[in-house]
């Protein structure tokens, strides 16, 4: 799903239904990738429970590699659901989240409301 928001710069987001395959691979992301940039897709949109447990494991690197996929691609992402129990249960993935939503190119999000508040801002 395409999705083209109204702020200032304009973002055109390429949104990943929820129902779709986990990501359970680099290469699983770079195909939604490649999705995202022949529809022009400055922002990719995962729901969180398209993420393979593996990536909410940093040990695995799973998350660094995909993560760094979308950096080098620049591209945005942004993981969208309800991480609170994942982030209370690792005190690493709780400073990782944190860090991440401080920047401009990965955002852990609860919901909607909140992406179009961050694309807003």
């Amino acid at each position: 799903m395409l999705v083209e928001s109204h702020n200032k710069p304009v973002e055109r987001i390429f949104e990943c239904s929820a129902e779709g395959p986990a990501l359970r691979t680099v290469q699983d992301a770079v195909d939604v990738m490649g999705e995202a940039m022949a529809a022009s897709a400055t922002l990719v949109v995962v729901p969180i429970s398209r993420l393979d447990p593996a990536f909410f494991q940093l040990r695995t690197g799973l998350a660094g590699e995909i993560l760094q996929k979308f950096v080098n691609y620049r591209l945005k992402l942004v993981i969208l659901g309800d991480y609170s129990q994942l982030a209370l249960n690792s005190a690493p993935l709780r400073d990782f989240i944190r860090e991440s939503n401080r920047g401009n190119a990965i955002w852990f999000l609860t919901d909607r409301k909140n992406l179009e508040e961050r694309l807003e801002s």
